[in-house]
């Protein structure tokens, strides 16, 4: 797996960089910020043509600089329900597309207190695209993947977590509503929505107004939406 760009190499190496096999910089750009950090983290960087950049970046604007890394690391469900501190868990369902992933990923970083639910099939994986566009965000927001998405649902109903789903028509504005904590989103695809097995496992269907277009949200949109409108009320909750 590798990672483009200076941005994405730069977090990884602080992160993680255990993960990184080499990183490969194009020898007229240099890098000499990212290859000093990469020799105190002890991460070999190799210095290449144009060419070979070219090769490797497979048509991604790499801005002079890759890494070689090891496969994305999932992380067990069961240990995102048992930490002390609870995520707002954002199941995706059917969520195919890498740059809605990658998009969703950097929204959860940056607002953090959040974890990522794929379902094992009918979805995207975390590959290079997702941690292109997540631009680092990889590192830092917790993604499980599980065989069932129903039953990820239920088991986290079971640890006391209340279940959200973002409908587009027929849903209370999320602004009206007093969520309890802890608390899960689910999100569908944007042409067919999330299927109704999981929508009966749901404690609030909510939606967002639209004054505007009747279309929909991007579902990176709806996501950043309704974790900002959670994570108000969340620390709302702890000041008064």
């Amino acid at each position: 797996m590798f990672l483009y760009g200076q941005r994405s190499v730069t977090e990884r190496l602080k992160t993680n960089p255990q993960s990184i096999q080499r990183i490969y910089v194009l020898e007229e750009v240099r890098r000499p910020d990212i290859v000093k950090l990469a020799r105190a983290k002890h991460v070999f960087v190799e210095f290449i043509s144009k060419g070979k950049l070219l090769y490797l970046a497979r048509d991604v604007h790499a801005q002079g600089v890759i890494a070689e890394v090891s496969d994305f690391v999932y992380q067990e469900f069961d240990e995102v329900l048992g930490r002390e501190h609870k995520r707002i868990i954002i199941f995706l369902d059917r969520i195919t597309d890498p740059v809605n992933l990658g998009a969703i990923l950097r929204i959860c970083a940056c607002f953090g207190g959040c974890a990522v639910v794929l379902p094992k099939f009918e979805s995207v994986e975390v590959n290079d695209t997702v941690v292109k566009v997540s631009c680092g965000a990889e590192n830092h927001v917790p993604v499980s993947m599980v065989t069932n998405l129903s039953s990820a649902i239920e088991q986290a109903k079971d640890a006391g977590y209340w279940i959200g789903a973002a409908v587009v028509e027929e849903g209370v504005n999320p602004r009206k509503v007093k969520f309890n904590f802890p608390l899960g989103f689910v999100f569908g695809s944007e042409g067919e929505g999330i299927r109704p097995g999981l929508l009966k496992h749901v404690d609030y269907r909510l939606t967002v107004p639209m004054k505007g277009a009747q279309l929909s949200f991007n579902v990176a949109t709806s996501v950043g939406i309704f974790c900002y409108e959670a994570l108000n009320q969340k620390i709302y909750d702890k000041i008064k």
